[in-house]
């Protein structure tokens, strides 16, 4: 009954047979039977750990595979004007709705746009926001710090009062299928809204300054020279904020290409000889350092030599006539040059220097934005940079706001502020002022007589009288609102401006020069005033003080 045995081949001789094959079979059978018991055990112990020893932890992270925590953006805070007209405020989705593609950006934030009324009129003194970049990131003071992909200030307003505008983001917890498909929301965490900032602009005043040079290469800052407050800023040519906020590529790359600079604020960037309103700071450096009095009187004969140079008067190189004797006050109506030489001659280049540093020139009026400081040469100056010596011309040069002085329109409304509101230099605000002692803090009054201060107000309220060179604003006047006159029809209303004009020599490839204005209104008891710069515009009179003029018609006819 035994099996027969197992056999192998053998050598040549034959086949050999043997009997202890079976002991082999046993033992690869209780190899294979222990394999497969190693196997059960080893997927027990696995089983084990999965379930028992791992149970919690695996539960957990299943739970968060299912539930997705979705960061919300801050609202940013509103930008309001002066009379609480919105200027820039954020669209908030609804936390509570279903998660669209869109309203995620590419860090799964859920995002809100914001949008800007009459995004170019505002542009140059709002500004813009775009995605923190490495550096911001890195030095952000707030108290809400920046995460990864947020969106900050870059620009203007924006970027000054980002921590302000700045909120608290929230969270907002989902569930989400297999698939990362939305199914419901667990629970939300709203965001903190940022605060609201009120600035002193009014967006209707900066509507109408920007539509008289939108078309244009200008500046024009209006204040109240009382307080410093910013009531209107405009640099032409602009562009839309909104472009920026939209990741709007080809507007933005065109922006940068424009050779007429859309993203340059002219307002406090740019720098401009200041032609004949930096007379004013020469007449009081005369006036205070006592080179001059008011009795003071120079013949105008036409021209007046330094070396081999002539340097003529402006009405006799155009009309080939002459003024006879000129004092300090005709020498402002008139913007007589010929005085302005003699009393620079008088005064000297270092004491007119310390003059202009009284009035903040030179230097930045801390507003806040970007800003250049601007040049006023000395001879210590024209040593160092140019490697030249200071000669009698650089004097007459610098006594009529050309040569080497170079200022931003911003520092001179500021100067002019000085004579509208009786000798305070005001540090320019953005904000809206609340607080009516606030002046006491922001403004500081400059050390000039009172004296020196009536003399000039008078010979900017003949400059734009009959006989001065502010034509446009002679007889100013604003039609009055029948309903409050009480009467039928409109009556003309009288407002005495004081003004200068100035025409710089711009050395630009047109030839053409650029054209100045400051000017405020009321006299006696100024309201507001207004410098306008036009690029390379023409004679100052002729170009910016219509512009001046129409602003000035459109603030107090709306205050009637």
């Amino acid at each position: 009954m035994n099996r027969l045995p197992f056999f192998q081949k053998g050598d040549s001789k034959g086949i050999s047979f043997f009997s202890n094959n079976n002991k082999l079979v046993e033992n690869v059978f209780f190899i294979y039977i222990a394999l497969i018991f190693l196997f059960l055990i080893i997927l027990f112990f696995r089983l084990f750990q999965l379930t028992v020893v791992k149970g919690n932890y695996y539960r957990t992270l299943s739970e968060q595979n299912r539930l997705r925590e979705i960061v919300i953006e801050a609202p940013r805070g509103e930008i309001i004007d002066r009379k609480g007209f919105i200027i820039a405020q954020n669209l908030r989705p609804s936390i509570n709705q279903k998660i669209e593609p869109g309203l995620l950006n590419n860090n799964q934030k859920i995002i809100s746009r914001r949008i800007y009324q009459s995004p170019e009129t505002i542009a140059p003194l709002i500004g813009y926001r775009q995605t923190a970049d490495k550096n911001d990131l890195k030095n952000d003071s707030c108290q809400y710090k920046l995460q990864l992909g947020d969106r900050t200030g870059k620009k203007g307003v924006e970027k000054l009062f980002d921590c302000e505008l700045r909120g608290q983001a929230g969270k907002k917890l989902v569930e989400i299928d297999a698939q990362g498909q939305y199914l419901k929301t667990v629970d939300v965490i709203p965001p903190i809204l940022g605060d609201k900032i009120q600035l002193a602009l009014d967006l209707e005043l900066q509507k109408k300054a920007y539509e008289l040079v939108k078309n244009v290469k200008a500046a024009i800052v209006v204040t109240n020279p009382k307080t410093g407050e910013i009531l209107a800023s405009v640099s032409s040519p602009s562009f839309n904020s909104q472009d920026f906020e939209d990741n709007s590529n080809n507007n933005i790359q065109s922006y940068l290409t424009d050779k007429n600079n859309p993203l340059f604020n002219r307002v406090t960037e740019g720098t401009y000889p200041p032609g004949s309103i930096f007379k004013l700071v020469v007449a009081t450096a005369g006036l205070e350092e006592k080179a001059i009095d008011e009795k003071t009187e120079i013949e105008d004969k036409g021209s007046i030599k330094a070396g081999a140079a002539t340097f003529g008067n402006w009405y006799f190189l155009q009309y080939g006539k002459v003024e006879g004797m000129v004092d300090v006050i005709k020498a402002i109506r008139r913007s007589n040059d010929i005085f302005f030489y003699k009393i620079g001659e008088k005064t000297g280049v270092e004491k007119i220097k310390k003059w202009s540093d009284i009035f903040g020139l030179g230097k930045e009026t801390k507003i806040g934005l970007d800003e250049a400081e601007g040049i006023i040469p000395s001879t210590f100056w024209k040593k160092e940079i140019l490697k030249e010596n200071w000669y009698l011309g650089d004097t007459y040069n610098l006594s009529i706001g050309q040569g080497y002085v170079g200022t931003t329109p911003l520092q001179m409304a500021l100067v002019a502020d000085v004579f509208a509101n009786g000798g305070y230099l005001c540090k320019p605000q953005l904000k809206k002022i609340q607080n009516s002692e606030f002046r006491i803090q922001n403004c500081k009054k400059l050390p000039i007589s009172q004296k020196t201060i009536s003399l000039i107000r008078e010979g900017m309220k003949q400059a734009c009288s009959t006989g001065g060179t502010g034509w446009p604003l002679f007889e100013f006047s604003i039609r009055s609102d029948p309903a409050k006159q009480g009467q039928q029809g409109q009556t003309l209303n009288k407002i005495q401006v004081a003004c200068k004009t100035g025409t710089a020599e711009s050395h630009a490839v047109s030839g053409m020069p650029h054209a100045w204005i400051s000017a405020f209104a009321p006299y006696d008891n100024p309201e507001i005033a207004v410098t306008v710069l036009v690029e390379e515009g023409g004679q100052g009179s002729d170009v910016a003080g219509p512009i001046a003029r129409d602003i000035l018609k459109a603030y107090f006819e709306r205050s009637q």
